[in-house]
């Protein structure tokens, strides 16, 4: 058998009590989950590239791993995120699960980094007002915040301006948006490679895997140490 790379071993004890009950060698595990949300492969896929290596490990057992990891590598890395800028760029983007598309709200600022996300189920005022709060809550209020011509969204905000003490700027104008709805792309390639979403909140936290991995590969965890780091790397520092 191949050998595969080992990451560091020294775990989080929110991660360590997840991963007993899953009863698997940590190295596989963490390399099939960051695989899958850093690549456009399908859980087949990984399950054949296992098989390669003589891991009997099939596409059910993969799913579970990043279903049961995925939230634990989010939220850990929300406490080593890079600030974002003040100018942001907000739209929302479809995804299909089950045959019915869905709502996945995001924003960036000015420079390509991604601010925050929002996956829901309807489009609605209160979705636009959740993510707007959530953004606010992680991130900081913004002095600018982009938009497409979306009323829903133009209310909402101006919701959310109504218990600032400081109003924050809105611009309708879809040129400056060009740089979320491409950083939309990136997110959508990943998700077509899926073989077809089947469940919501399942989906809901393959998308989050997927964008904190597209967030450390734009280089928005903070450095730990003098030496770069590469995106495998910073993944598997967030486990220790």
């Amino acid at each position: 058998m191949k050998k595969i790379a080992r990451p560091r071993t020294a775990l989080a004890p929110g991660i360590a009590k997840v991963l007993k009950r899953l009863n698997y060698p940590l190295d596989v595990m963490l390399l099939c989950v960051r695989w899958y949300v850093a690549y456009s492969l399908s859980l087949r896929n990984l399950e054949e590239m296992m098989a390669e290596r003589a891991i009997g490990a099939d596409h059910s057992t993969v799913h579970r791993w990043v279903i049961k990891l995925v939230p634990l590598f989010e939220k850990m890395f929300r406490k080593h995120k890079r600030p974002v800028g003040k100018s942001w760029r907000m739209d929302k983007t479809y995804i299909k699960v089950k045959g019915s598309w869905k709502y996945l709200y995001r924003a960036v600022d000015k420079a390509g980094n991604t601010i925050d996300f929002l996956f829901r189920a309807k489009r609605y005022k209160a979705a636009a007002r959740r993510f707007f709060e959530k953004a606010i809550g992680q991130n900081g209020s913004p002095e600018t915040v982009t938009i497409d011509e979306s009323g829903s969204n133009l209310a909402e905000l101006h919701a959310v301006n109504a218990g600032c003490e400081t109003p924050i700027m809105v611009r309708q104008v879809k040129y400056l948006n060009n740089v979320v709805e491409q950083d939309h792309r990136a997110i959508k390639r990943h998700t077509r490679s899926k073989l077809g979403l089947k469940d919501f909140d399942c989906a809901r936290v393959i998308l989050s895997g997927i964008e904190v991995m597209h967030m450390i590969k734009k280089g928005q965890m903070k450095d730990f140490g003098k030496v770069p780091l590469s995106a495998a790397q910073q993944f598997y520092l967030l486990v220790s």
